[in-house]
């Protein structure tokens, strides 16, 4: 899985598809390493305020890791807690091995390979901490896969799960070229590529998305809801320009048939490296987005 964890590489859309083969997640891993690093400012964030909450679990699931950029910060910051990584895509899998090992946390690092939920059944013993990052949504009955994930947890240990908040923002309203407002309506289109995922999933169940409301359904006492911030103004370091450069590039990709010709243009100079205009070379490129968790408790 992950993810996230996709995966897709859209920040939204990280992981968790099977339609992939192991030599596609291989290819990918590098990208969602860098965007998870990039993001890490967000997810230390995040993982304090779970701290509050979960002081010393001893063990922490990270419910679709990916490539486990996440699960070794969850290593650094419970360094009490034995952590496992579990995803469906083996190649990320050694990532997260690997980066274990050279952290240093290898000794109290593990990893799972399979299908969310299911592969849950395999885990030793019950989490204190069950992380599932944008892992949930990739599921098609979401309301079964909580009460699965609550299935895991100890008594009086924490589900968090990160879905929702505020897609990424590059770029101001008025660029100078083309309709003004023209990432509002790649937005749009966004959210209509989510729509027609979850649609696409085996046994897709709608959901109305009151994620409090769905974790009491599982059993949960739902404890707290917070959004984390991911701030990185202008002028952008490298790392940055390219994972924006790499989300307008997807986008463009998918994204070409529902465009009208001026934003389809405009959205061509944006991604032509030679052009002025484009992210590569403009000034005034940023990335501002918001991530939500939440978090319940399996009463004790």
């Amino acid at each position: 899985m992950a993810h996230d964890h996709h995966h897709d590489h859209h920040e939204r859309d990280h992981a968790h598809h099977h339609d992939h083969t192991d030599s596609d997640w291989a290819g990918m891993a590098p990208l969602l390493e860098a965007q998870a690093e990039l993001f890490t400012p967000l997810y230390t964030q995040a993982i304090e305020w779970l701290g509050a909450q979960v002081p010393e679990p001893e063990l922490v699931v990270d419910a679709g890791s990916g490539p486990g950029v996440v699960s070794c910060l969850f290593a650094d910051a419970f360094p009490g807690a034995r952590v496992v990584a579990v995803d469906g895509a083996a190649p990320l899998l050694e990532r997260a091995r690997a980066r274990a090992a050279r952290l240093g946390v290898a000794d109290r690092f593990g990893t799972l390979a399979g299908d969310l939920p299911g592969v849950l059944d395999e885990l030793d013993h019950p989490a204190d901490l069950l992380w599932a990052s944008k892992s949930l949504h990739h599921l098609g009955d979401q309301r079964s896969a909580l009460a699965a994930f609550a299935g895991h947890l100890a008594p009086g240990g924490t589900l968090a799960i990160l879905e929702g908040g505020l897609l990424a923002r590059f770029l101001p309203r008025d660029i100078g070229i083309g309709r003004p407002g023209l990432q509002a309506r790649l937005h749009a289109v966004e959210e209509d590529f989510f729509t027609g995922m979850r649609e696409s999933l085996p046994g897709s169940v709608a959901e109305t998305e009151d994620w409090p409301a769905l974790l009491t359904a599982a059993g949960l006492k739902h404890t707290g809801t917070r959004s984390f911030l991911l701030d990185l103004p202008a002028p952008l370091p490298a790392e940055a320009r390219d994972y924006v450069v790499a989300t307008l590039s997807r986008l463009r990709e998918k994204a070409a048939d529902s465009l009208d010709p001026v934003d389809r243009a405009t959205l061509d100079r944006l991604l032509d490296p030679g052009d002025e205009a484009s992210v590569h070379r403009r000034p005034d490129v940023f990335v501002l987005l918001a991530h939500t968790v939440h978090t319940a408790v399996r009463p004790a």
